[in-house]
């Protein structure tokens, strides 16, 4: 289980933005005392979910080679933590 600032320094987002996740509903939590706590699969599942995808009209779901195209994102935000 996670708290909101354990849950904003893994996806490298604002406490604030996980804060509205959770009220908007995108983020399920439980609430204990004061403090929302969030479980490591509901996390997993709502990071990706602020991505938008390649249309499939564009042919981008594969690299020329056949294998599923890279999360650049990912790499990015992934480059980012710990500075």
């Amino acid at each position: 289980m996670l708290t909101v600032p354990q849950a904003a320094k893994r996806t490298g987002r604002n406490p604030e933005t996980v804060r509205r996740w959770i009220r908007e509903g995108k983020l399920r939590a439980h609430k204990v005392g004061t403090q929302h706590v969030i479980e490591e699969e509901d996390l997993a599942a709502v990071e990706p979910a602020d991505m938008l995808p390649v249309p499939k009209e564009w042919g981008w779901d594969e690299t020329f080679w056949g294998e599923p195209m890279p999360n650049v994102v990912a790499w990015i935000r992934e480059s980012r933590t710990g500075h």
